[in-house]
This record gives C-alpha cells, structure tokens and sequence, in this order.
C-alpha cells in the first residue's frame, strides 16, 4: 500500500491521561486550503484518511520493487486514453480522504489533472501493495468501496495472491476473488477486461 500507520482513536485516548474533547475531523476542503499553504513541507509524508493527517511509513525495498512492477505491467497493458500514476493524490470527497495509493489506473491524460486531483469517476483501478500493512489495507478498501472506486487490488507479498474487488458500495465491496501465484488476473476498466495479468509476475 501507499502504507500508511492507522492509530485508533480510542488508542490515543490511552495515551494521554486526559483529552479536552473529541479529536477533531479534518474536512477535505480544509485540509486542501493547508497543503496550498504549504503548511505541509517535503519532510511531512502523511496524506488525509477518513479526516486524519495520518504516516505514510517508509517502503521496504520488497514492497517498492512489487510497487515498480506493478507499475511496468500496468503501462504495458492499458489502453489509450489512460495513465498510470504512482503514489499521487486521489480525492475522495464523500469519505474526508485523499490517499495516496501505490498505483491507480486514471482516465484521460496526465495533464488533465495539473489543476485537480482524480475522483471516483475518473478511476478505473487503484492497487495497495501489502506486506505487513494487509490488515490496513482491507481497512482502506472500505473508505475506496465506499467513495464509488470500481475495482480495487490489493498485492499481498506476504501470502504471494493478488485480492480483486469489485462492485462497490457503502458496506463495501460485494465481489472479492483471490489469484494465486500460478493464476493470471483479468485487468478490467470501464466493465471490460482489456488483458490479464500473471500475479507471479508482480511480487519481487
């Protein structure tokens, strides 16, 4: 995943003797307004979850090879019209987020989005590449089923299987497949399959 560090609230609550009050939720538009101030440096790598500044921890070096395969499949594959983009922001305006997901296949051209980041709409896949973040990383296909993402990937390296979910809604996903080492995956955009993928093509 873009591996992000996820800390309940009720476990800040019992880190501190006492809180005033309840923690308070960023709402998306404001948390934009902050990083166009630049209130955000190079050095901050959190990106906004459900209404939190949550890390984003370092990548292993497993887990940025399986991310650059991933990425070198995807662009062999898709077709015109789309792009690839690699750990960039996507707005998720229903759920308070804005993740920055490992790989997301996005409509359109890369300069369609110099004054906007991508929305559901504009997402035909997003993929998290797990390796101790998996429990997380199906925490988060909640947020993306929820906000209207059509498929999401999750690439665990841990159990070498590639997770497909499909059919989105706001309980979540209602299709979930598993691929296997040996098996290839259908990459789908737009309802279509427009090729497979080998998932032992893709773990390092």
């Amino acid at each position: 995943m873009s591996t992000i560090t996820l800390v309940p609230e009720t476990q800040l609550r019992e880190d501190f003797d006492v809180l005033p009050g309840p923690l308070y939720r960023m709402p998306l538009e404001k948390d934009e307004e902050m990083v166009a101030s630049g209130i955000f440096g190079p050095g901050d790598h959190v990106h906004l979850i459900d209404g939190y500044r949550v890390d984003k921890m370092t990548q292993t070096d497993p887990h940025a090879t399986a991310d650059e395969l991933c990425g070198q499949l995807l662009d062999q594959m898709i077709p015109p019209g789309w792009h690839v983009r690699s750990a960039k922001p996507i707005r998720l305006a229903g759920q308070a987020s804005k993740p920055e997901p490992d790989r997301c296949v996005v409509r359109g051209e890369i300069r369609a989005y110099r004054h906007r980041s991508p929305e559901p709409q504009d997402i035909g896949l997003m993929i998290e590449v797990a390796d101790s973040s998996l429990a997380l990383d199906r925490k988060l296909g909640q947020i993306y089923s929820a906000a209207g993402v059509p498929v999401y990937w999750i690439l665990s390296l841990v159990e070498r299987l590639l997770e497909v979910d499909t059919e989105p809604g706001p309980a979540g996903f209602t299709i979930h497949h598993i691929f296997k080492s040996g098996d290839s995956a259908p990459l789908e955009l737009d309802g279509g399959e427009v090729g497979r993928i080998a998932v032992a093509e893709m773990p390092p």
